[in-house]
């Protein structure tokens, strides 16, 4: 919508705000990027967002939208007359919500231990995230995208995560594709969207931010 003030708060590698900048790019939402400081967080996320202090935060026209799936379904509503999200179906659209959450639910944490962790609390982490992408990937079966023929709320939760994959194989040392061809396919079908492509960061840039979350746990 034509004079809408957009500010997105937001950290470079956050798979939560990649989620967010993804849907801006697929409805065509012109908006002013905020690159926030987590460990030294700034007056302005403390002011939008006082109850998680977390980003990403969405300001539109001043009022700030919290959590990175409650932004998407936001963005999806107010710039409804392009690229629906959300299936109209109610049922679809509880399906959507269902596996939306399971990955916000299961991969940043389950990833989280793959490179917080060591040994055999490593191993378990990795065989539960390998796991969790495996039902991912039944849920596709032979669809394009998890909604059907068009990119949609559960591909725009998911495809962020697949830029820190490689930072989860490195540090773990295994091989997502050896176990989940299907599901890796997919995603780099999806880069061959420009609204993917450009909300995703370079895996081995984010691999570095990884290494210097490590070094923060004292595990290098």
């Amino acid at each position: 919508m034509a004079g809408d003030q957009v500010t997105l708060l937001d950290l470079w590698a956050s798979p939560f705000g990649m989620r967010v900048r993804i849907a801006l790019a697929v409805k065509g939402v012109k908006y002013e990027y905020s690159e926030q400081d987590l460990w030294n967080k700034g007056a302005l996320l403390l002011q939008m967002n006082p109850v998680h202090k977390k980003i990403p935060v969405l300001v539109h026209d001043g009022k700030p939208v919290c959590e990175s799936l409650i932004i998407v379904q936001y963005i999806d509503e107010v710039w409804k007359d392009k690229a629906p999200l959300l299936p109209s179906d109610p049922y679809e659209r509880a399906q959507s919500r269902f596996w939306a959450d399971f990955v916000d639910k299961k991969l940043y944490e389950i990833g989280k231990k793959i490179y917080t962790t060591e040994g055999d609390d490593q191993e378990a982490a990795k065989k539960d995230f390998i796991g969790s992408l495996k039902l991912l990937e039944g849920e596709l079966g032979d669809k394009p995208y998890f909604g059907g023929e068009t990119l949609g709320f559960v591909d725009v939760a998911l495809l962020p995560f697949y830029c820190w994959f490689y930072a989860y194989e490195t540090i773990g040392n295994f091989n997502i594709e050896a176990d989940c061809p299907k599901l890796i396919a997919y995603c780099k079908r999806c880069l061959e969207k420009e609204s993917v492509s450009k909300s995703l960061e370079d895996p081995q840039k984010v691999y570095d931010f990884v290494m210097m979350i490590r070094k923060k746990f004292g595990l290098e």
